[in-house]
């Protein structure tokens, strides 16, 4: 299952191991285990499958410039899974537990984790209610499992400049609602919407706000930001968190980066047309978007129902490019680690 392509693309190619634990309300969680990767076996009647109560998370290994590897913080992704899980009724993975496993299955699938320049080994614990019964109610039993394969590029190398398209006819989260939970029925519900930028010509989705749909939030599955300005005198913007965007870990990883760099970091609402505005009188000279896929992705092009525009040069801006380098530095070792993102395995 090792993958042999120089670009093994995005969910494709899986290591040959998985870590499972189980949760009863009698006995709480059993100790994780490791086994091989391979079909599960589940009831027709498997809560998950009814009622959505699946969460996820997604984070890294990286293979570093000595040759070790890393994990790049599991903790914060930990307590991430735990707050999704809560919000869902579920019981909360303790931390060092999530921790242990994610770390388990990259030290015994080592050899999967990528050295090619730009790639990496995603992991991916997810957590589902496993009982089989159809009372609509919190479950009685629920399955950790954690996996992972190679990762390449989220996005086209070749096109590294994405366009987007703003449409008003759905809404990703609603106040109080699961936006800030990473939780499997929110990423099924923006796959019609995805379709529709799509239709556009465009590669991804700009969420705007549920109650008046003008508030800029999201980019697909990820967060977004603005730079304001150029050189000595850029700001670097992101929306807040309302509780209907995701707290990425990358989000917060790049606010922290760009303080370091000297930048003006700020977060800030701003409404579609102030965007549009502030673009074209040159006022914001990048948009770029981030995620543990996708790290840092410029946006070159904006489309909403009626207009579209075009950021900057069309292109991947010196704020964001400086970014990306610094934050790809720190996962492949070749930079400091002065904030201790890294879990670094014991070398065999």
């Amino acid at each position: 299952m090792t993958p042999t392509a120089a670009e093994p693309g995005f969910g494709q190619h899986f290591t040959p191991h998985l870590v499972t634990a189980e949760w009863s309300r009698e006995d709480g969680w059993n100790r994780p285990v490791l086994r091989p990767y391979g079909p599960l076996t589940l009831d027709p009647a498997t809560v998950g499958l009814h009622y959505g109560q699946v969460v996820f998370e997604g984070l890294k290994a990286y293979r570093q410039q000595d040759g070790r590897i890393a994990i790049f913080r599991p903790h914060e992704h930990a307590h991430r899974f735990a707050a999704s899980a809560r919000r869902l009724a579920m019981p909360e993975l303790p931390a060092d537990v999530f921790v242990d496993a994610v770390t388990q299955l990259v030290a015994v699938d080592r050899a999967s984790v990528p050295s090619a320049e730009g790639q990496s080994l995603y992991l991916r614990p997810l957590m589902f209610a496993s009982e089989a019964n159809l009372a609509l109610r919190p479950a009685d039993h629920y399955r950790f499992l954690a996996l992972a394969f190679v990762s390449g590029s989220f996005f086209d190398p070749a096109r590294p400049a994405v366009s987007v398209y703003a449409g008003r006819r759905y809404a990703r989260a609603v106040p109080d609602g699961t936006g800030a939970a990473k939780c499997a029925g929110n990423y099924g519900a923006t796959l019609l919407a995805q379709a529709e930028a799509a239709e556009h010509g465009c590669q991804q989705v700009l969420w705007l706000d549920s109650r008046e749909r003008r508030w800029v939030e999201e980019l697909g599955g990820m967060n977004l930001f603005f730079v304001r300005r150029r050189g000595d005198s850029a700001q670097v913007v992101t929306p807040p968190l309302t509780g209907t965007l995701l707290p990425g870990v990358t989000r917060a990883s790049l606010l922290t980066l760009a303080a370091d760099l000297g930048h003006d970091v700020a977060e800030e609402a701003i409404t579609i047309d102030a965007l549009r505005r502030d673009c074209e009188s040159g006022e914001i000279t990048e948009v770029f978007a981030c995620g543990t896929a996708a790290v840092v992705s410029p946006v070159g092009v904006l489309h909403t129902e009626d207009t579209s525009w075009t950021v900057g040069t069309g292109g991947m801006g010196p704020v964001a490019e400086q970014l990306r380098r610094a934050l790809s530095d720190v996962h492949f070792g070749r930079a400091p680690d002065p904030h201790g993102w890294l879990l670094h395995l014991p070398v065999p």
